[in-house]
């Protein structure tokens, strides 16, 4: 059972006295003037915080200790061990152990001035409370009144600023949550779509296995593909479609096969040329490779004029060419051909080493031939 009780006096010190008691323990706390603290209180607090009941004892220790009990005992701590009742005898204590240790230290810098001081020096009236302005500015009361308006304004602004960026944080997490969710929800659907798109694949494939479409009627003709070109007008996709269905092709189309066709031989005999010579070259070796090298010149150099007209009528630019050059290609053909003569000497040594397998596998049968025909023969 808790009871409290409050008693106010207008003495000329405007001491005021708070009586709590809560289950056997009481609290007399002073709310104004200076404090009356008991012998028994002391000790009660003390021994409440786990502190040592001594002078030196530091605010630090004190400090500490009410943190760690604050956390044990604050009732929206959320621990197993909170207790509002018993959390208010914590903050009783820590405020009753503070004002102890204050009073012991003044009490040990000051022990004459204690008791020459008028006992009302240093209390202001009671209507210098609402002069205080929580302790901002400097001046002269309209000055500091000036200056604490200042103060709550800017207090106000920072306020608002972080309210709206909590709400933007709010906003943002709320947004990330919904892409978060559209993401989920459309890779579901991919996933779905490529399951579909399996399993039609498989029914595909297990219908072609049992023959259901070979009685499709135009099997084995080539498909109609581009029919239409949404991206064309209808004239002339109708006289493309008339010149494709009587073999027509544009210049361009059989000027860019021939260039390809030309430079495709051209690399193949500077290719043959020189793997058949070797790796190192001899004197003769060397003079026919030149001879080779000039010959391709003279094809690369009409090779070129192709390319030069072909680029003129092509009737687009992405797909003009560049000239060939016979230094490239005789890079080219030299290193295709170190590569060739090396597969031609793997080959070589696997097939050496077929040959060198066969002839002892016919070794040792025809052994087991003639050790079974003298067996044969002496058992006769």
């Amino acid at each position: 059972m808790s009871s409290h009780l409050l008693v106010s006096s207008n003495s000329s010190r405007h001491a005021t006295l708070l009586l709590l008691c809560s289950g056997g323990f009481c609290w007399l706390r002073t709310l104004s003037g200076k404090p009356h603290i008991s012998g028994s209180l002391i000790s009660e607090s003390y021994r409440l915080l786990q502190l040592p009941e001594n002078k030196s004892i530091s605010p630090e220790q004190v400090k500490v200790s009410y943190l760690r009990l604050a956390k044990l005992y604050h009732p929206d701590s959320g621990s197993p061990t909170a207790d509002a009742a018993l959390f208010t005898r914590v903050v009783e204590a820590y405020r009753c152990v503070v004002a102890h240790c204050s009073e012991a230290r003044s009490r040990d810098r000051m022990p004459d001035e204690d008791e020459d001081k008028d006992p009302a020096a240093g209390v202001a009236p009671q209507h210098r409370h609402y002069l205080s302005y929580e302790g901002v500015g400097s001046g002269t009361p309209s000055q500091r009144e000036r200056q604490y308006r200042h103060f709550r304004a800017d207090r106000a602004a920072e306020q608002v600023l972080d309210y709206r960026q909590r709400e933007q944080e709010r906003a943002a997490a709320s947004e990330g949550a919904l892409v978060e969710r559209d993401m989920r929800r459309r890779s579901r659907n991919i996933k779905i779509t490529q399951a579909v798109e399996r399993l039609v694949e498989d029914l595909i494939q297990e219908s072609m296995a049992r023959g259901d479409f070979r009685n499709l009627s135009g099997a084995g003709k080539p498909l109609n593909k581009f029919q239409h070109n949404p991206y064309s007008d209808p004239m002339t996709h109708n006289l493309n479609r008339i010149l494709m269905d009587n073999g027509y092709q544009p210049p361009w189309v059989l000027t860019q096969r021939d260039i390809r066709e030309t430079a495709d031989r051209i690399r193949r005999d500077l290719l043959d040329g020189r793997a058949g010579l070797g790796e190192t070259l001899g004197p003769m070796e060397r003079l026919r490779w030149e001879e080779l090298c000039a010959h391709a010149e003279e094809e690369l150099a009409k090779l070129n004029k192709k390319v030069d007209n072909y680029n003129l009528i092509v009737p687009m630019l992405q797909m003009q060419m560049v000239h060939f050059n016979l230094a490239r290609e005789v890079r080219r053909a030299e290193e295709v051909a170190g590569c060739r003569r090396l597969e031609q000497r793997q080959k070589r040594k696997e097939e050496r080493k077929r040959v060198n397998a066969a002839h002892v596998a016919a070794k040792s049968a025809d052994a087991k031939r003639g050790l079974v025909s003298w067996m044969q023969s002496w058992l006769k």
